[in-house]
């Protein structure tokens, strides 16, 4: 396999499906099924999952929620996402561990950088919920930030589209794949790959970013073989 360990990051809106809100059950169980796969070869997967299908802090800071506690709400969104996740990576005859940020005792373990480590190093998944556990941190830093924290090989952000374009491809049809892109040249023209401070941890780290189509049964185990799929920042 190409990485040993890696942070993979799905977006809340990834689990909603063709719903327009919540959680697509049948989606979250082909997530399952590709991650499964990965870890049938032995690779130590970690998780991170936004929570916009459920609930935006920055959506309702405008429509005039205070910040701090509109972010806090977000966090919350995303331990949803990861139970749901956990549950059916569990049915998929998986172990899991899910630490969040924030102290939910009941239903998971605090993070601590040690011991989200020795979990991977015993075969766990691993999934980090309620990102940094700071508000006005998207879950795309907390994703960064973790990876680093792990030593993670890359970090896979999966999404809807299948790698980064020159424009919006949903909307621009005349935009342009890149196969590779530097971490200069996302900055240069203005990409939007992820929000700068998860972009610059990154960059400052030296660890790769590979934005992929993660609806596309088959990309995750083509990552792991070392085929090229989607766009590489690095």
């Amino acid at each position: 396999m190409k990485y040993k360990r890696i942070l993979l990051k799905l977006s809340g809106e990834a689990l909603m499906g063709e719903q327009s809100y919540g959680i697509d059950i049948n989606r979250v169980q082909q997530y399952a099924k590709d991650i499964q796969e990965l870890h049938s070869l032995g690779m130590e997967i970690a998780i991170v999952i936004g929570g916009g299908n459920i609930y935006r802090g920055l959506s309702a800071e405008k429509a005039g929620m205070d910040r701090v506690q509109a972010d806090y709400m977000g966090m919350l969104a995303t331990v949803i996402n990861s139970m749901a996740l956990q549950d059916a990576l569990e049915k998929e005859g998986m172990k899991t561990r899910l630490l969040t940020a924030i102290k939910m005792e009941q239903i998971c373990e605090p993070f601590i950088r040690r011991r989200a480590v020795r979990h991977l190093e015993k075969g766990r998944i691993v999934i980090f919920g309620a990102g940094t556990g700071n508000p006005y941190f998207t879950t795309d830093t907390a994703a960064s930030l973790r990876a680093i924290e792990i030593n993670a090989d890359a970090v896979l952000k999966g999404t809807r589209v299948d790698g980064i374009y020159t424009a919006d491809p949903e909307k621009d049809p005349n935009a342009q794949k890149f196969d590779h892109i530097s971490f200069t040249e996302v900055y240069e023209k203005g990409l939007n790959v992820m929000d700068m401070t998860a972009f610059t941890l990154c960059q400052e780290n030296n660890l790769p970013i590979i934005v992929f189509d993660m609806n596309k049964p088959g990309n995750l185990m083509k990552l792991a073989n070392g085929e090229h799929v989607g766009t590489i920042v690095s």
